[in-house]
């Protein structure tokens, strides 16, 4: 069972647990709504002309929600993975990480995208937490990165991440260090205050729980330069009604097949709670994944 746990892809899991019911419910809403307006045609394109239909399908989406989910019990809060946990685990996926969090399932999500967004804002001395398998690393822009401090929790993602850097002919004139570290408590003792002019991490701070999650956050503001920027790339609780509810239902079972990620947190809390200022805020897949960027709050 745990093998096969293992070998479940995250995100196709998550695609299945998230639209499969939603998928059902807005079928059937939009049955209901087809029938009461007789100008509302399922093929009609977005735009103006489609608010209206838009309007209904949202208000019948909320006034719904409490009776779709009636039938949940919402859970305790999902157990994160501790460091050590975490850095057993991820030992034993790293070879079968790539196929598990990429592939069709993240191009379908919109993740692909927004690395791509989120990437190319690096700039300078550039630190990424919970490098993983380096799937960030084909996105930075060499021309603007001077250098790259790649940290894990795991020796075998490192690893990973190490021969794809071998892979890539652009990150070739770039100085390139690995580090194994825990990001929740040991980035400052590591390298020190005001280090780097970039900090990015990508879908870390779910295994890490709230906890761990803000201590993060707290490391990432000390280390990061005071003009530098913080680049995130989160999973987040959406700010659809239903969806979120949804998230909270099945946020125990999404956790057992996904590595242990966390992923209904409310990242924006989280941030309003830190050290850092967020100007700029990007959404995805309806708000179930979210980039930030952000920047040491000014004392």
């Amino acid at each position: 069972m745990r093998s096969t746990i293992r070998r479940t892809s995250y995100l196709t899991a998550l695609t299945f647990i998230l639209l499969t019911p939603c998928l059902a419910f807005s079928s059937y809403a939009f049955s209901v709504q087809a029938r009461r307006h007789e100008k509302y045609h399922p093929r009609i394109a977005d735009g103006p002309s489609n608010s209206i239909a838009a309007d209904n399908r949202r208000q019948f989406f909320q006034k719904s929600a409490p009776i779709l989910l009636s039938g949940f019990s919402i859970p305790h809060k999902s157990m994160a993975l501790t460091p050590k946990q975490a850095e057993t685990d991820y030992d034993t996926y790293a070879s079968e990480y790539d196929v598990l969090d990429g592939g069709s399932a993240a191009s379908f999500l919109g993740i692909d995208q927004a690395r791509i967004q989120l990437l190319k804002q690096a700039r300078g001395k550039v630190m990424e937490i919970g490098v993983g398998t380096g799937l960030n690393l084909g996105y930075y822009d060499a021309s603007a990165v001077t250098s790259l401090t790649l940290v894990d929790v795991s020796s075998n993602m490192l690893q990973a991440a190490r021969a794809r850097v071998e892979s890539l002919p652009q990150l070739r004139n770039i100085p390139v260090t690995f580090i194994k570290a825990d990001a929740t408590s040991e980035l400052v003792k590591a390298f020190g205050e005001a280090s780097f002019d970039t900090v990015i991490d990508t879908f870390s701070l779910c295994v890490m729980g709230s906890q761990g999650a803000r201590q993060c956050l707290e490391q990432i503001s000390k280390v990061v330069k005071p003009q530098g920027k913080v680049l995130l790339l989160e999973n987040s609780r959406s700010n659809n009604a239903l969806l979120g509810l949804y998230q909270d239902a099945t946020a125990d079972a999404a956790a057992i097949g996904g590595k242990g990620c966390v992923y209904n947190q409310d990242v924006d809390a989280m941030l309003r709670e830190s050290s850092l200022e967020v100007p700029s805020t990007r959404l995805y897949a309806a708000g179930l994944f979210r980039s930030y960027e952000c920047r040491r709050t000014q004392s």
